[in-house]
């Protein structure tokens, strides 16, 4: 295969190389939440979303900011601060103003006078952060946005909850009923439904909650509840999980399978008020996430911990071999964190069952609910280790997880990325192989992984369909 006939132009570039970055969608697509219209099926092998399905004319140079995944849908951010949502849309969490579930993304409209920079998606929810385009430097560079079930409205809405008007707002998470903000000064507020515990109140309470301040962190049992500054905030189906400023693990709200960590609970199943990871002591975390049972926290070293519950797998620990217990042998579930991926973890997102990483490499393992084909490439129902994802081309530099698909935002910042990117833009079963060549001959290891894993798939009985323009694999 001639390679400068593929490449054209782009092969002569030696100066001014444009950063490109491509979204690939994979997993469960009921709702079309992977991107794909008209398409009912599971992607297992899938390729990056087309540019024109965001309305970028061919061979535009696309990028990408942020990505997330809710239960059934998805929301990503392009590099001009638009924000894009896809899937199901039963309670408004697309943001549109109506409750009918779109299989092709849309710019959200209501966001067109803000540059959004980040976005969270829960069960049924989505918020964002985004900043004023026209900002006399009155207004925070950083405001709450908010919309979809619990959220007051299916179009985006301004919110400040308990924090001061033009607070700066760092981080804004999202469960299946509840919602977690963070400020710039390492202030948390939460609202939403509490029957767990989960907003941090040290109560539960029936109904839907106004937004308040967490201002009681326990540190020791033995001794009074004290104001912590977070870094960093997750949640999970019904609990919550918070990284201090001096790498501590805080968490609180169900605890039925070991998700919060600790060998014991304060108030049966729940914890009502944050509460520190005792476990993880000595230990400093840098990032954390929850997914629907289970949690998982990075280290600055690059080591990755879970706890929780592991009977589809997502702890990463093996096998179903018994139950509540803190011997490392058994995998039901865990209240004590254990040590899974021991170093070069660079990113970590929890889904509701499966988990996903990327490693120093480049590459991502998954593990988790596999049924259809979310957290590794192997086609069994359960991935119980890390496994590989080896069709993604570019540098990983986002992962997203939701209820049965996964996200990743790659980037393309050198002319052999760039290639490689308009190579796998170009894969078909007919010339696979040729492709696969080229890569291989060239040290693009993640495209001759691509194609292998293409030609195997279509070996093992898939077919390949591109009549919508964007490549998609038929299982």
């Amino acid at each position: 295969m001639d390679i400068d006939a593929i490449m054209g132009e782009t092969m002569t570039r030696t100066v001014n190389i444009p950063t490109k970055s491509a979204i690939y969608v994979w997993g469960y697509n009921h709702s079309g939440q992977t991107g794909r219209g008209g398409k009912e099926q599971h992607l297992r092998i899938p390729k990056q979303l087309s540019p024109e399905l965001f309305g970028c004319p061919a061979g535009a140079n696309s990028r990408w900011l942020d990505i997330a995944c809710g239960r059934e849908h998805t929301a990503a951010v392009a590099s001009d601060g638009s924000l894009f949502t896809w899937g199901a849309n039963e309670f408004g969490q697309l943001g549109d103003g109506t409750e009918k579930g779109r299989k092709h993304p849309k710019k959200v409209k209501q966001l067109q006078t803000e540059f959004v920079k980040s976005v969270s998606c829960g069960a049924h929810c989505t918020a964002a952060i985004a900043e004023p385009r026209e900002n006399d430097g009155t207004i925070s560079t950083s405001r709450l946005w908010i919309w979809g079930q619990n959220q007051g409205s299916n179009l985006p809405r301004l919110f400040w909850g308990a924090f001061p008007p033009n607070t700066i707002i760092r981080q804004v998470s999202c469960g299946a009923a509840h919602v977690v903000a963070l400020s710039e000064e390492g202030l948390l507020q939460a609202w939403g439904y509490n029957e767990y515990g989960q907003l941090g109140r040290g109560v539960t309470s029936e109904g839907l909650q106004g937004a308040r301040m967490i201002n009681a962190y326990a540190k020791f049992l033995d001794e009074a509840p004290e104001l912590v500054k977070i870094t960093q905030v997750s949640c999970g189906e019904y609990h919550t999980a918070a990284v201090s400023e001096k790498g501590e693990v805080y968490t609180w709200g169900l605890g039925n399978m070991g998700q919060l960590g600790h060998s014991s609970l304060q108030s049966a199943d729940k914890e009502l008020l944050p509460r520190r990871v005792v476990a993880l002591d000595s230990i400093c975390i840098k990032d954390v996430a929850c997914g629907g049972v289970h949690t998982c926290a990075l280290t600055s070293k690059g080591a990755l911990y879970a706890w929780g519950g592991g009977q589809v797998g997502q702890l990463g620990l093996g096998p179903q071999t018994g139950f509540f217990s803190c011997n490392p042998n058994d995998s039901f579930f865990r209240n004590i964190p254990a040590l899974v991926v021991p170093t070069d973890v660079q990113l970590v997102a929890c889904g509701h069952s499966h988990t996903l990483i990327r490693l120093r490499d480049g590459r991502i393992n998954g593990w988790g609910y596999n049924s259809y084909g979310q957290a590794a490439n192997q086609k069994s129902i359960y991935a119980w280790y890390p496994s590989p994802v080896d069709w993604c081309v570019g540098e990983v530099r986002k992962l997203a997880a939701g209820g049965g698909h996964s996200a990743v935002l790659a980037d393309a910042c050198s002319l052999k990325e760039l290639c490689e990117f308009r190579l796998a833009d170009s894969v078909t079963l007919s010339n696979a192989a040729q492709i696969e060549d080229v890569a291989s001959r060239t040290g693009a290891d993640s495209l001759a992984r691509l194609c292998e894993r293409l030609r195997e798939h279509y070996v093992h009985g898939g077919d390949f369909d591109d009549q919508d323009g964007i490549g998609n694999i038929k299982n």
